[in-house]
């Protein structure tokens, strides 16, 4: 078994779609209707096309509650992992990316950085 899904809940499906397909770097793998007012849309790794799935669903009251929650204590709702921390935080900066914590070493192993991603989540930026 693995995990092959999982979701984040977004504000704007069309302005989640645009961010991590243009500005983070990651590809559309599905898009179709999900309900009258909402899309099944799935984002991909372009190194893993087939891999592991992020879909971002569309946020309704109770999701807006729990994003307002984990923004509050700081805690990003996923990580992304990459091979240089600090490089990748400097490329999502060039595209205007704005971090709430700069890569940094950290205790229980590896460094991190997270950053917001204007759908309501924090997100972490990982490196092993």
């Amino acid at each position: 078994m693995r995990i092959g899904l999982t979701s984040i809940y977004v504000d704007e499906q069309d302005k989640a779609e645009r961010f991590y397909t243009e500005v983070v770097g990651l590809q559309v793998k599905t898009n179709a209707p999900y309900g009258p007012h909402e899309r099944w849309l799935t984002v991909v790794s372009p190194e893993d096309p087939d891999g592991f799935e992020l879909a971002l669903h569309l946020a309704d009251d109770p999701a807006r509650a729990f994003q307002r929650a984990s923004r509050a204590i700081g805690r990003p709702m996923m990580s992304l992992r990459t091979d240089d921390c600090r490089r990748e935080a400097e490329r999502l900066k060039a595209n205007g990316v704005a971090f709430v914590a700069e890569p940094a070493a950290r205790d229980y192993g590896g460094t991190d950085a997270v950053f917001d991603d204007t759908c309501g989540n924090l997100i972490n930026l990982h490196q092993d």
